[in-house]
């Protein structure tokens, strides 16, 4: 294939990332249909240039130009299916924003997926990383994924199963770059007990937290919530959450707790999973600016770029926060953005 209509040449993606961190495509591409992303693998496979599939540009830092083919999922699709009493199943277009989904789904009554309000990037994007927050997981509602198998060609559904699902992971990251995500499938209730647990949640209703809440409420506390706490990329360039909660096995929560009786932990089934802001914020980091990047000062977890930084400065920032906690707490941080170069 000699030809892609629609493809530019050196685009400026720093628009086009939360971190706003500048980068040059060689190639661009935008896909708005499955036939269309086909096409723009079929193109660069013939070209024998690299791909990077990119959604809202949330979980990303990019170290440099990208000297291959970007190609942006923009499939849009927003509809119900499979209608039963309480249940629907949502479908969204990999190219949706995820935001407005939740927003979307919460308006008409439905539940599952209102604690993960607020979280910036697209559809196609959320089972990637397996996205949470106030104790709700993506894989907790959803039913299934259509994705293009780029080994063998074809379009496949993947189950939730099939998805293999874990804290911040999925199959999708153990087989990096194998399936472009193009829509998914979520299943939602009307009547689903609303999960209201989580503390920040439990102090932010008060009294709104019993039977009579309704799923809006949890969407405006959450959108409060995560504005209290987050800055707004659109505002001061941020990647969210840059960091992973560690998960550590009792023996050593135990001797981290002896040390450190503060320590903030939640107790999970292969562990106890930590919190990383706290022990960000421990190690002196909270707050902290350089030049041109920093740490945020509500939240330790979030890296800012308030100063046109580039992607080696937010990942030199992020190697420093990593050596500081381990030398500190001897417990290693994972970074939750990938890096691209």
């Amino acid at each position: 294939m000699s030809q892609l209509n629609g493809l530019l040449e050196q685009v400026e993606l720093q628009d086009l990332n939360t971190l706003h961190v500048g980068s040059v495509a060689r190639y661009y591409f935008e896909a708005r249909d499955a036939e269309g992303l086909q096409s723009a693998l079929e193109w660069a496979s013939g070209k024998g240039v690299r791909v990077l599939i990119l959604g809202g540009g949330s979980n990303l830092v990019f170290d440099g130009n990208f000297e291959g083919l970007v190609i942006r999922i923009c499939i849009r699709a927003r509809y119900w299916q499979d209608l039963c009493d309480s249940e629907a199943t949502l479908v969204l277009g990999a190219g949706e924003n995820w935001h407005d989904a939740v927003l979307y789904a919460a308006g008409a009554g439905y539940r599952g997926i209102e604690n993960l309000a607020l979280i910036p990037g697209t559809a196609g994007a959320a089972p990637v990383q397996n996205i949470g927050a106030y104790g709700v997981e993506l894989c907790d509602t959803l039913v299934s994924v259509s994705a293009l198998d780029r080994r063998s060609g074809a379009m496949v559904e993947l189950t939730n199963d099939d998805c293999r699902f874990a804290y911040r992971d999925s199959l999708f990251k153990e087989v990096p770059g194998r399936y472009v995500i193009t829509d998914i499938r979520l299943r939602l209730s009307r009547t689903k007990p609303l999960q209201l647990g989580y503390k920040d949640l439990e102090e932010y209703l008060g009294d709104k937290a019993n039977p009579e809440c309704q799923v809006m409420d949890v969407v405006e506390a959450v959108m409060a919530i995560r504005r209290r706490k987050l800055p707004d990329p659109a505002t001061l360039p941020n990647a969210g959450s840059f960091f992973k909660n560690p998960v550590v096995d009792a023996s050593e929560y135990d001797r981290l707790r002896a040390l450190f009786p503060g320590i903030v932990g939640y107790p999970q089934s292969q562990g106890v999973k930590l919190a990383a802001a706290w022990l960000i914020d421990q190690s002196g980091w909270k707050g902290f600016r350089n030049a041109r990047v920093g740490v945020h000062n509500r939240q330790a977890l979030v890296l800012i770029n308030h100063s046109n930084g580039t992607g080696a400065d937010i990942l030199a920032l992020a190697a420093e926060i990593r050596a500081s906690v381990k030398a500190k707490f001897g417990v290693e941080l994972e970074m939750e953005p990938g890096v691209v170069s």
